[in-house]
């Protein structure tokens, strides 16, 4: 499972409640852009409209340059791929106040690409001190762990 993008800020900004699975509609060339590393999940969401439908929206897929006349709009909005029970379950977690909807990592699974999405909730700026500072121990621990081993 090559991982082709990650949101990286994403992990940074949020915290992880929950992850889920999501194929994504894409057309023949976007595919091949995707393949090819070019997609950036920098800045995207999804967004679940009235229909029951989920939504990839601010998803960068750069063009593919053989594919000539067949450009489309590198932003356009891209229909996920969920099953009915997963979006009715997702759709009642959202309406939870401060919740949100993200994409975490762009892979292929087999022949297929996946999307792995978050409900996550905003972390506040102490939250983010607290999570670097938790980080920067860990270093230390475990360098002082390899030092001891020598």
């Amino acid at each position: 499972m090559p991982t082709l993008a990650q949101n990286r800020h994403a992990r940074h900004d949020y915290a992880i409640l929950e992850t889920l699975e999501a194929g994504i509609a894409l057309t023949g060339p976007e595919v091949k852009s995707a393949k090819s590393g070019r997609i950036t999940l920098q800045g995207s969401y999804v967004r679940v409209d009235r229909a029951g439908q989920a939504w990839l929206i601010g998803c960068h897929i750069a063009p593919y340059p053989p594919a000539g006349n067949l450009r489309q709009d590198p932003l356009r909005e891209r229909r996920l791929l969920l099953r009915r029970p997963q979006l009715k379950s997702l759709v009642g977690t959202l309406k939870q106040p401060g919740l949100t909807f993200l994409p975490l990592s762009v892979y292929t699974k087999g022949s297929l690409i996946k999307l792995e999405l978050a409900v996550a909730r905003g972390k506040r700026e102490y939250d983010k001190r607290a999570t670097i500072k938790k980080r920067e121990v860990e270093r230390e621990i475990r360098s002082r762990m390899r030092r001891a081993v020598r």
